[in-house]
């Protein structure tokens, strides 16, 4: 069970700022899935096939019988080495994941970000275009006053 929370909590948690898309998103919860599906088959094998190893390890007096279960318990062991190699397989999987999701949420958040200052770029150019104006303005309004001051000459 917490194999389980901490698999689901390290594909879903990708960090970064900006959320995923609709269809990332459900491609991420298919792969969840199928990830979850794989790690409880695996160990599912491996807790089998352990108990039937367990099981089939007692001694007889017959030859015959201690050789077929001699056979069942290199089956069994087999198994389980196999059901393991599975699990370090998904783990370099999860690894892969981990990295290039977080490729994926860096590049969505440069993105994001790109946008941000873009947008204040904008928004600084048209603050700066009235104060232009406004000082044009004034100016305009002060040579007017200059000119027809008597002070001027």
């Amino acid at each position: 069970m917490a194999m389980k929370w901490f698999l689901t909590e390290k594909i879903m948690n990708k960090g970064g700022g900006s959320g995923p898309t609709a269809a990332a998103a459900a491609a991420a919860a298919q792969k969840q899935k199928s990830l979850m599906q794989r790690v409880e088959t695996d160990i599912a094998n491996i807790v089998d096939n352990f108990s039937q190893l367990v099981n089939v390890a007692r001694l007889n007096e017959l030859p015959v019988r201690n050789s077929q279960e001699a056979f069942t318990m290199e089956m069994r062991a087999s198994r389980m080495v196999q059901a393991g190699d599975s699990l370090l397989k998904l783990v370099s999987e999860l690894k892969q994941t981990a990295i290039f999701a977080g490729f994926a949420s860096l590049t969505d958040h440069v993105e994001q970000k790109t946008t941000d200052f873009n947008r204040h770029a904008e928004k600084t150019d048209r603050v700066l275009a009235r104060i232009g104006e406004e000082a044009a303005a004034s100016l305009k309004e002060l040579e007017a006053l200059y000119y027809s001051s008597e002070r001027r000459s």
